[in-house]
C-alpha cells in the first residue's frame, strides 16, 4: 500500500470522521462539561493513570459508534455497485482490504492519540510529580479496541451489505457494552452483573473514582487477545470472495475470545488492583503520603507538624502522634477508617481542596480532634454537622475569640440553622470552665472516632445525644 493511495483514500472517503468524532466528542465531554472527572485525585488531568483509565471510560459509547461508522464505510463497494467489477482486477481482495482499513487505523489511532496528548499535556503542567508508565498498556489497547471494531463493522457491512446494518451493529453494541459494564453493586471495586471474564470482553471502563486503581496485566493480556482475533475477523471478512472465504473469517474472534477468556480474571479483586508504586509511603517524619500525591509533601509536613503540636498540646497522650494519606478503598458511602493515633488525609475532602497555610493547619487539627467518619467531597456529598463541630472545635484548640467556620456558611436554610445552632453551642462551651470545656472536646472526640450519632452538637452542649 503506497503512500499516494492512502493519501488519495483519506482525501475522498468518510474514513478520517470516526477520528474527528472520537477526539471533538471526547474533549467536547472532557473540556465542556463541568463533569466529575474534573475533580478530586481521580481527576481526568490529575494523574497519569486517571488520565488514561477516564479516556477508556468514554469507550463504553465510542466503540460502538466506531464500529457503525466502520459499517458505513465498509458499504462503500456495494453501494456504488463495484463489487463485482473489483473482483476481477489482478489486485488481491486482501491488498485492496488493505487500503481502507489502513486509513481507518490511522484516523482512530491519531484521534486517540491526539486526545492523550491533550490529557498528557495538562497532567505534565499540573502539580503531581508522579510519572509512571502503568498507564501507558490502557491506552494501547484503547487504540487497539477502537481500530478493531472499526475494521470488523467494515468486513460485517461487506458480508451483510444492508442500509440495517450499521444501526443494527451499533444498537446491539450499545445494549451489549450497557450490560457488561452495568454494577452488580457499589462496592469497594467495580464489578458487573455479568461474569467478570465476560464483563472484561467491553473495552470499556467503570467510571475512575479511586485514584490508586488500575488494570492487571492479565486485562490487558486478555483484551489484547481478544481485540487481535475480532481485528482478524473484521480483514479477513472485508477480504473475503467466497462464502467458504467468509465462513472461515470467524475462526480468529472465536478463538480469540476462547484464549482470552483464559486469561481474563474471574474476580473483580483481580481485575481492578492497586497500583502498588503508586500507593507506597514517603514520609517526612510524622507525615506521609502516596508517591502519587508526593507534591503535597513539603506543605503538608509543615502543617502537620505544626497540627500536631497543637493537638499534643490539647489533648495530651491521647493526642494523634502521626498524619497520613488515607489509601483504604471503599464503596461510595461507607464510613472511614478512622483512628485515635493517625490523622487522616483525603485530598479528595472539600476541605482540603487547595488549602495551604494556616488554613491548612486548622483543618488537621480539626480532623485530629474530631474525625469525620462520613467522607466530605463532590462525588459522595457530606453532613454539614461534622464540618460545623471541626470548626468549634479547632476555634476551642487554637483559643479563637469567635467561632471561625472551615468553610463558607453558605445560604441554604439548613445550613444557615446548623451555623445558628454553632453559634449557641459556642457560647455554651466559652461559658465553661476551662477543665469543662476540655471534658466536653473529649466527649465530642469520643464520640466522632467511635462514628455512634450523626448530630453530636447536643454533646458539646451536654445535653444527650440525638
Amino acid at each position: 500500500m503506497s503512500l499516494r493511495v492512502l493519501r488519495t483514500e483519506l482525501k475522498r472517503s468518510v474514513a478520517p470522521w470516526p477520528g474527528v468524532v472520537v477526539l471533538g466528542g471526547s474533549l467536547a465531554v472532557f473540556c465542556l462539561i463541568d463533569g466529575i472527572w474534573w475533580r478530586g485525585n481521580a481527576g481526568w488531568t490529575a494523574q497519569w493513570t486517571s488520565m488514561a483509565m477516564w479516556t477508556r471510560y468514554l469507550l463504553a459509547v465510542w466503540w460502538p459508534l466506531v464500529v457503525g461508522m466502520g459499517a458505513v464505510y465498509g458499504l462503500r463497494e456495494s453501494r456504488s455497485r463495484m463489487a463485482e467489477l473489483l473482483t476481477t482486477t489482478p489486485l488481491p481482495a486482501w491488498r485492496r482490504a488493505a487500503v481502507p482499513a489502513g486509513a481507518m487505523a490511522l484516523v482512530l489511532a491519531g484521534g486517540f492519540g491526539l486526545l492523550v496528548l491533550v490529557g498528557g499535556v495538562q497532567v505534565a503542567l499540573g502539580a503531581t510529580t508522579y510519572t509512571s508508565l502503568g498507564w501507558l498498556p490502557i491506552s494501547l489497547v484503547a487504540v487497539l479496541a477502537l481500530v478493531a471494531g472499526a475494521v470488523f463493522g467494515m468486513g460485517v457491512a461487506r458480508a451483510l451489505p444492508s442500509v440495517f446494518t450499521p444501526p443494527a451493529l451499533v444498537m446491539l453494541l450499545l445494549l451489549l457494552t450497557g450490560f457488561l459494564l452495568n454494577k452488580s453493586s457499589d462496592g469497594a471495586l467495580p464489578s458487573s452483573i455479568a461474569p467478570n471474564r465476560l464483563a472484561q470482553l467491553s473495552p470499556g471502563i467503570a467510571e475512575p473514582r479511586e485514584m490508586l486503581l488500575t488494570l492487571s496485566g492479565s486485562v490487558h493480556l486478555g483484551q489484547t487477545i481478544w481485540l487481535l482475533g475480532l481485528l482478524g475477523t473484521g480483514f479477513a471478512l472485508l477480504s473475503a470472495v467466497t462464502g467458504r472465504a467468509r465462513l472461515l473469517a470467524v475462526v480468529p474472534v472465536l478463538a480469540g475470545a476462547a484464549l482470552a477468556l483464559l486469561v481474563l480474571p474471574g474476580d473483580p479483586r483481580d481485575t481492578y488492583v492497586v497500583d502498588k508504586a503508586a500507593a507506597a509511603l514517603v514520609c517526612d517524619g510524622p507525615v506521609c503520603v502516596t508517591q502519587a500525591n508526593r507534591s503535597h509533601l513539603p506543605e503538608l509536613a509543615l502543617r502537620g507538624k505544626e497540627a500536631l503540636s497543637v493537638l499534643h498540646d490539647v489533648l495530651g497522650d491521647k493526642a494523634p502522634n502521626s498524619v497520613r494519606e488515607d489509601t483504604e478503598l471503599r464503596a461510595l458511602g461507607d464510613e472511614r477508617g478512622i483512628s485515635g493515633d493517625v490523622v487522616l488525609v483525603d485530598f479528595d475532602e472539600r476541605l482540603l481542596a487547595d488549602v495551604t497555610g494556616e488554613e491548612l493547619t486548622r483543618v488537621l487539627i480539626a480532623q485530629g480532634l474530631a474525625p469525620n467518619c462520613h467522607p466530605y467531597n463532590d462525588r459522595e456529598g457530606g453532613g454539614h454537622v461534622d464540618i460545623v463541630l471541626q470548626s468549634i472545635a479547632v476555634s476551642w484548640a487554637l483559643h479563637d475569640p469567635r467561632l471561625r467556620p472551615l468553610e463558607d456558611k453558605g445560604t441554604d436554610p439548613y445550613v444557615v440553622k446548623t451555623w445558628a445552632d454553632a453559634d449557641v453551642a459556642w457560647q455554651k462551651l466559652m461559658a465553661l470552665s476551662p477543665a469543662e470545656q476540655r471534658s466536653r472536646i473529649a466527649e465530642v472526640r469520643a464520640a466522632a472516632l467511635s462514628c455512634t450519632g450523626h448530630n453530636r452538637l447536643p454533646v458539646l452542649m451536654g445535653e444527650a445525644a440525638r
